[in-house]
């Protein structure tokens, strides 16, 4: 079996080296042609995750037809900004693949989410979406981690469940991709927040509340969209969530640390080498939240600091002090 991996960030090479020893071919696309010559010339993703060697059997290409040729899985991992037009790209050259995206965003201006991106522009139906509580730096180490496969086509699940699961990488199955995906675009909201609730100064308390409540916004929303509740209390809803809010590694909690300085978010994502989905995200859950006509506090606050100029602290009095309610 051949196994496309169309993105090498930290996310994709470290899907590469993990799921290396399940596949006879692994090939990871990679966009930047000068970081592609290196990794083949070194086997080390310098730039995204360095420190890892890459095994023999993954080959490193910049060729799109090269990399999805007769793939019996072509995985996303790009950034969802990109989605759209790398599987447009892509189009031409796709046999009868499954499709498993493990990009974690939902598409601006069209509010899909990427599993229904893939669809739209591929007309497939062997669709399933991976996530979960993961960094990508743990996952290359070896250290052993859990994740959710998703597909409302349970036969899909139960294959890439198949292939993809060893000794260190443990997938579940779940046929609720809704849940799944809306859950692992809207933590990364969550996670800015909670990096500016740090930044801020602010303790345990507060965190605690942020991520109960940030819980209960994700839920109400995927419900919303048809998803199941009990989805968002798994791995790729609470799981997920309390990972990126707590850990040192998230991309978007330090985008909130820095936002609590002061920085304004535009020097914050010019100064990362790495995309934090959740700055794109949420303009999008915003959108959400009155396509579907479901009240998104925390995420509409964070929404104000991150594109209308609203200090933290001001956005933080406002979520305080709003009309009192029940749970």
């Amino acid at each position: 079996m051949t196994l496309a991996i169309i993105g090498a960030g930290s996310w994709g090479t470290a899907l590469a080296i993990v799921l290396a020893p399940k596949f006879e071919r692994v090939r990871l696309w990679v966009y930047e042609k000068d970081l592609a010559e290196r990794m083949n010339a070194v086997r080390e993703n310098d730039v995204y995750l360095p420190g890892f060697q890459l095994p023999q059997n993954v080959e490193i290409l910049t060729d799109l037809e090269r990399s999805v040729d007769r793939a019996s899985v072509v995985m996303g991992v790009m950034p969802s900004h990109h989605a759209r037009g790398l599987y447009t790209k892509m189009l031409p050259f796709l046999c009868d693949s499954i499709f498993v995206s493990a990009t974690k965003g939902i598409e601006n201006g069209t509010l899909l989410r990427m599993s229904q991106v893939i669809e739209e522009v591929t007309g497939s139906t062997n669709i399933a979406v991976l996530s979960g509580p993961t960094f990508a730096r743990e996952v290359a180490r070896g250290e052993p981690a859990a994740v959710v496969v998703s597909s409302s086509n349970p036969k899909i699940a139960l294959e890439v469940q198949t292939a993809f699961s060893g000794p260190t990488l443990r997938l579940y199955t779940n046929y609720d991709p809704i849940g799944v995906e809306v859950g692992a675009a809207l933590k990364n909201v969550i996670a800015i927040g909670a990096g500016v609730c740090q930044g801020l100064g602010l303790g345990s308390n507060t965190m605690a509340a942020l991520i109960t409540r940030g819980l209960a916004e994700i839920t109400r929303l995927a419900v919303a969209m048809g998803g199941e509740p009990k989805t968002l209390a798994g791995l790729a809803g609470l799981g997920d969530l309390v990972l990126t809010c707590s850990g040192d590694l998230s991309r978007n909690r330090r985008v909130g640390l820095e936002l609590a300085k002061g920085r304004r978010i535009e020097d914050i994502t010019g100064s990362m080498q790495m995309v934090a989905e959740g700055v794109e995200t949420c303009a999008a859950a915003v959108g959400l939240s009155a396509k579907f006509g479901v009240d998104l506090p925390i995420i509409q606050q964070m929404d104000a600091v991150l594109h209308h100029r609203k200090s933290p602290r001001e956005a933080l009095r406002d979520l305080m002090e709003r009309t009192l309610k029940g749970e």
